[in-house]
């Protein structure tokens, strides 16, 4: 990797980075991210006609103040509801593609903020990167009328289960086994959501994206787009080695 980039003898110290790090900010970091998937794009790699949307939250680096609801040294962080209760952190809302699994447009808020208001950013993201979406793949928490609108909106036809009070004939519903009922063709493209945490799943286990040693919505947000700039690094490799069964394995590029 740092033959990859250029660097012939021994990489930059660590303050270099982090000096680089707060230099370049925010918007430019998300515009290497861009960069780095248009070419995967053009290149067939990823479709993106199918996109899974979700939030995964990661535990702030810092203590809960005593009002607890706020950061002790992360101001900007809140306690919110995360997959094994409450805590302290930030939400990665996200969308990718559910045929590749890479992820095509993310953002990040307090881990108190709503999944849905986060939906029309991320598809406006999508729009502006050039992603012909044609279906959204979402789970219950984005089950409401505006959401459905925003989709259709943008062109795309939602899929989202529906409450299980919903009068709705033949509507997708979770049914009380947690299982997915509704009309076939609907049920298979709902399956494709998995997509949103296997790529969850890779960010975490290999590229620290719930490992943070930073504070602000600003620097969560650089270290989410570094996990998922790292991921499309791997794909773009693969891509260019013409070794396409690799776009998603971070393990074979860095574990050699």
């Amino acid at each position: 990797m740092a033959k990859a980039c250029g660097f012939k003898r021994e990489t930059p110290s660590h303050s270099l980075f982090t000096q680089f790090r707060h230099r370049l900010g925010k918007d430019g970091y998300e515009k290497v991210f861009s960069t780095l998937l248009k070419p995967l794009v053009e290149d067939g790699a990823v479709k993106g006609e199918v996109v899974a949307v979700d939030s995964t939250a990661v535990k702030a680096y810092s203590q809960r103040s005593l009002d607890n609801k706020t950061g002790k040294s992360d101001y900007e962080a809140r306690v919110g509801r995360g997959r094994r209760g409450f805590l302290l952190g930030y939400k990665v809302h996200t969308a990718c593609c559910a045929s590749s699994e890479l992820p095509l447009a993310f953002t990040v808020a307090p881990c108190n903020v709503n999944e849905k208001l986060c939906f029309q950013p991320l598809l406006k993201k999508l729009k502006a990167r050039g992603i012909g979406f044609k279906t959204v793949v979402a789970d219950a928490q984005y089950d409401s009328a505006k959401v459905r609108k925003t989709a259709k909106k943008y062109g795309a036809e939602p899929v989202i289960p529906y409450r299980k009070c919903s009068r709705i004939k033949n509507a997708l519903k979770v049914g009380r086994d947690f299982v997915v009922h509704g009309v076939k063709r609907l049920v298979s493209l709902f399956r494709k959501r998995v997509s949103i945490e296997r790529v969850f799943g890779r960010a975490k286990e290999w590229l620290l994206l719930d490992h943070l040693r930073v504070r602000g919505l600003e620097q969560v947000f650089i270290h989410a787009c570094l996990s998922f700039s790292a991921m499309l690094v791997v794909a773009l490799t693969a891509t260019r080695q013409r070794k396409i069964n690799l776009i998603r394995s971070i393990k074979h590029y860095t574990t050699q």
